[in-house]
């Protein structure tokens, strides 16, 4: 998996052609899943302390904060990774992309003590711009785009794109505005 994270951060990231694709190997996004993937697994055989321990390393050397219980599918990639957050109960399928800042969290120590997931499922595919925020047990279809600085409280369904309300002074929730077209334009390309 750490050749196939590499080709991924190399497929993703414009900057990246040619022999500086070898640059890849610095990017604090792809040793925050590397370490992720370890803590996971550690998380998973009940291993005490260690896990946790070892996601708060990683959150000090990168500035990403992955629980060791968050489930992270393949080929997912974070670009310019500093202040990601992603909550233990939170789902993402494969092929997705995180941008800087962004928060896939639980909407409060006093909601769903009981239930089984606190955070949200994201879709295959699906691209979160600098700054989004999906809060909840919420669901995000996918092939979806969630702009930056939007704020998601309720499910969103697959092929749809999500934008910031445009309010600076509040952050209040998204709007669904249209079908995704840049998933299906990188579909065509490939």
């Amino acid at each position: 998996m750490i050749l196939e994270d590499l080709l991924t951060a190399c497929r993703k990231d414009p900057a990246l052609r040619g022999w500086s694709c070898a640059e890849a190997v610095l990017y604090p996004g792809l040793w925050a899943l590397w370490s992720h993937r370890i803590a996971h697994l550690l998380h998973r055989w009940r291993v005490p302390l260690l896990p946790r321990a070892l996601s708060q390393l990683t959150r000090l050397l990168t500035g990403i904060e992955i629980h060791p219980g968050a489930v992270i599918g393949r080929r997912c990639f974070i670009d310019h990774g500093m202040g990601v957050v992603i909550g233990e109960t939170a789902v993402l399928g494969d092929d997705v992309m995180l941008y800087h800042g962004v928060t896939l969290g639980g909407t409060g120590w006093w909601h769903g003590r009981t239930t089984s997931r606190r955070h949200p499922l994201i879709g295959d595919r699906t691209v979160l711009g600098v700054g989004a925020t999906v809060l909840g047990p919420v669901s995000v279809g996918h092939d979806t785009v969630i702009g930056a600085q939007s704020l998601v409280l309720h499910d969103v369904p697959a092929h749809s794109s999500v934008r910031a309300s445009g309010d600076t002074t509040v952050h209040t929730p998204g709007r669904i505005t249209r079908p995704s077209r840049f998933i299906n334009e990188e579909k065509r390309q490939a």
